[in-house]
């Protein structure tokens, strides 16, 4: 049984490294409870969805597929799934990046014909079994003051903080991609 599943593991892997994908990589926990696990997507295609949690993940949160849109500078975001299979709620109060000094939660909303990006009052609530699929279009993490270019293929860091103060690490891989070009409305009150 161990043969096979080695065997199989060795397979998946060359199957990734063909399609160009990312191998999965753990989160590293930091601070107080709650934790997660990132798993990098299995193909280029930036989706937002798919792909499995790293197994044995330390604790509620997991985020897959985490991907960022490549940029030379200025603001650009970062996409995945979060899952939290907790029996609580799980609130995002906030973020940071290696990729910028600035970094928001935004949601997308509809005005009109137009869809506008803005920050998110009280950050992302993930329920309890629930996920959050941030996306292009709709709920995203924004870095503002992109100094250093986010290419294909390069990797940016991200620290969530949550609202019992716990944190959780991951990174996100950069993905060309065309959508995603709302106007911007800095903070509403």
């Amino acid at each position: 049984m161990r043969i096979r599943h080695a065997l199989l593991a060795v397979v998946a892997t060359a199957a990734v490294a063909a399609c160009g994908g990312q191998q999965a990589t753990s989160a590293a926990p930091v601070g107080n409870a709650p934790t997660g696990a990132a798993s990098s997507p299995a193909s280029d295609a930036p989706t937002g969805t798919g792909g499995e949690a790293t197994p044995g993940a330390a604790g509620p949160l997991t985020i897959a597929d985490p991907w960022i849109k490549t940029t030379k500078s200025g603001m650009t975001a970062a996409f995945g799934t979060i899952a939290n299979p907790s029996a609580a709620a799980i609130t995002i109060v906030s973020a940071t990046s290696t990729g910028a000094p600035t970094v928001e939660l935004h949601e997308t909303v509809g005005e009109g014909t137009q869809m506008t990006m803005r920050p998110k009052e009280g950050g992302f609530t993930i329920p309890a079994g629930g996920k959050l699929e941030l996306k292009p279009g709709g709920d995203h993490i924004m870095l503002m003051d992109v100094t250093t270019p986010v290419k294909p293929g390069s990797e940016v860091g991200f620290t969530l903080t949550f609202k019992d103060g716990g944190t959780m690490e991951f990174k996100a891989v950069g993905k060309d991609f065309a959508g995603a070009n709302e106007k911007y409305q800095p903070g509403h009150e």
